[in-house]
């Protein structure tokens, strides 16, 4: 029996706790450590790099990060596996190579390519398709001992891994399905051992500094999620429920080599920090690749006016009068302009913090001196005319270019995904040969709702978690009940969340397209909401722009909850 291979990851993001790579290595034993350093933001960032530096366009903290746990690698014989490479990968791979050569270490990198299509889609500051993960598993059979990557799914980090130890076909897709949903549970690092948890309180472990997750993947797909013995946090049957609705929506997850269907999913408590994994179906992947285009729209600027004690709304009418006038009399008003007045403020509050409130300006325009001196030289003459109390939080400082980020597709046959060896040798890697158009699967049957009995109003998040992201311009949360009292605590709210009751909760979601997707095995409903981000975080045009906290303002809603519950 083939045994099982241990992946970990080590990063969630670009930026995430630089001595993860090291606390993954000396932690315990490991065949393969992942680090997924990508997010839409990322690209727009490195994007921005490559227009100053054209040999810049990767993730610099990588390399910091090999300079002193490559050869701890080496000595373990733990693979590297990285998406690090961004829009540079082959110039990553020199970087670890020069690296290497200097440490004294025989490592052999070997890189990805084939994602970029920044040529084919003019006016895009980057534009790349996301592949999958057999290029990696090319590198990998071919002796390679660190493999860096450009864009590729997250999940991909860990299924190329799988598909090269365990030799599995393009077409064993039940196998392919469960290496993506472990992918997908680890590529957020510390989100699977309790980090961002939403019942991070209500548990004996501490969680100020989770460690990072690993999975036991075993040769028919299913695995184990863990972590290192002694590492913080938490790995139970609520915290991979909550990565596995992170930034997805329906019953099936599609990626370039395999449709996961999360439907099928089996979780079951395998011991303390232990969580299997098994059951789950593959189908044929889309005859398309997801491509994510990013662009600058412009820029923007902002400024917060503070409001205190008496006749906030009065005050933030005068302001906005006034601001709105100066607009008006400039040659070039911006193009676009956005208030928000939070109400932070408390009557008779004990400390002028609590006693004041925001109103929050946003101007966004195509020209840089629009909203640049412009904003700032009107924000700065009110400062003795204007409102009683007058201040700001910080002075307007200069405009500040912006992003947009969009979804386009092209068929699978149109990248030439390759992996270029250590040794300079390319190997093609073949497209999807079986695709399948992806389709919506029809609602499950539901169970029973509860009999009626007595309520209490109450916040939703006694009986549910949430987690919630962005993808684009949509924003996706996943909501899941305990599992103490679970079947009870699923039954009811299958029936009470629905779709028009989330835009009830959340009025921001009013008038947008909300979808609802139900997952039995997970007892979980994923909502995904279009448009709620606009053109996406790089935009920033939401006080929340990744919706990282969507699922706790739900969560924070009262409903009326059967008593039986609380």
């Amino acid at each position: 029996m083939t045994e099982p291979l241990r992946i970990g990851n080590a990063s969630g993001f670009y930026g995430d706790r630089f001595d993860a790579m090291r606390e993954m290595l000396t932690g315990g034993e490991l065949d393969v450590l992942t680090g997924d350093y990508l997010a839409e933001l990322t690209m727009l960032i490195l994007g921005r790099d490559r227009l100053k530096d054209p040999a810049s366009g990767y993730a610099r903290t990588f390399l910091r990060q090999l300079e002193e746990c490559l050869g701890l690698a080496h000595e373990r014989s733990v693979k590297i596996v990285a998406n690090a490479g961004g829009l540079n990968p082959a110039g990553l791979a020199d970087s670890v190579r020069q690296l290497a050569d200097r440490l004294g270490l025989p490592v052999r990198v070997a890189h990805v390519e084939g994602d970029d299509l920044t040529a084919a889609h003019p006016g895009s500051l980057a534009a790349h398709a996301y592949l999958g993960g057999f290029g990696i598993a090319a590198c990998l059979r071919e002796g390679a001992d660190v493999v860096v990557t450009g864009r590729v799914t997250d999940a991909a980090l860990v299924a190329g891994p799988a598909v090269a130890h365990f030799g599995w076909g393009p077409r064993e897709y039940d196998r392919l399905a469960g290496a993506v949903v472990a992918g997908h549970v680890l590529e957020c690092g510390a989100q699977a051992t309790g980090g961002n948890y939403a019942f991070f309180g209500e548990r004996s472990r501490d969680v100020r500094r989770p460690g990072f997750p690993l999975a036991e993947i075993h040769d028919d797909g299913g695995c184990v999620i863990t972590k290192h013995p002694g590492t913080g946090g938490f790995v139970d049957v609520g915290t991979v429920t909550a990565q596995l609705l992170y930034e997805t929506s329906g019953a099936r997850y599609a990626g370039p080599d395999v449709t996961a269907r999360l439907d099928t999913i089996r979780l079951t408590q395998d011991g303390p920090d232990r969580v299997r994994i098994e059951g789950v179906r593959g189908e044929a992947p889309p005859p398309t690749l997801k491509v994510g285009l990013n662009r600058l729209g412009g820029f923007r600027n902002e400024v917060a006016f503070v409001l205190t004690g008496l006749d906030i709304e009065a005050k933030a009418a005068l302001v906005r009068e006034q601001m709105e006038a100066a607009f008006e009399e400039a040659k070039s008003p911006p193009a676009e302009v956005r208030w928000d007045l939070v109400r932070t403020d408390h009557p008779d509050a004990a400390t002028e913090e609590t006693a004041s409130a925001l109103l929050r300006l946003v101007v966004r325009d195509p020209d840089e001196r629009v909203v640049g001196r412009a904003l700032s030289g009107a924000a700065v003459e009110l400062a003795l005319a204007s409102y009683p109390g007058f201040h700001v939080l910080a002075p307007p400082g200069k405009a500040a270019p912006y992003g947009v980020f969009e979804d386009g597709y092209v068929p699978q046959g149109d990248v030439d995904h390759m992996a270029v060896l250590h040794d300079g040798r390319l190997i093609p890697v073949a497209p999807a040969h079986d695709t399948l158009v992806l389709e919506n699967l029809p609602s499950p049957e539901l169970p029973e709702p509860l009999p009626g009995g007595p309520t209490r109003r109450a916040p939703l998040g006694l009986v549910a978690g949430a987690r919630s992201g962005d993808k684009g311009g949509n924003a996706n949360v996943g909501v899941w009940v305990r599992t103490s009292a679970a079947d009870a605590a699923w039954r009811w709210l299958v029936h009470e969340l629905t779709a028009d009751r989330f835009r009830e909760l959340i009025p921001e979601s009013r008038g947008l397209y909300v979808t609802r997707h139900v997952l039995p095995n997970l007892r979980a409903l994923n909502f995904v909401v279009e448009g709620i981000l606009g053109e996406g975080v790089a935009a920033q045009c939401r006080f929340d722009p990744q919706a990282k906290a969507l699922g706790e303002w739900l969560r924070s809603r009262h409903l009326d909850v059967p008593e039986e519950l609380l």
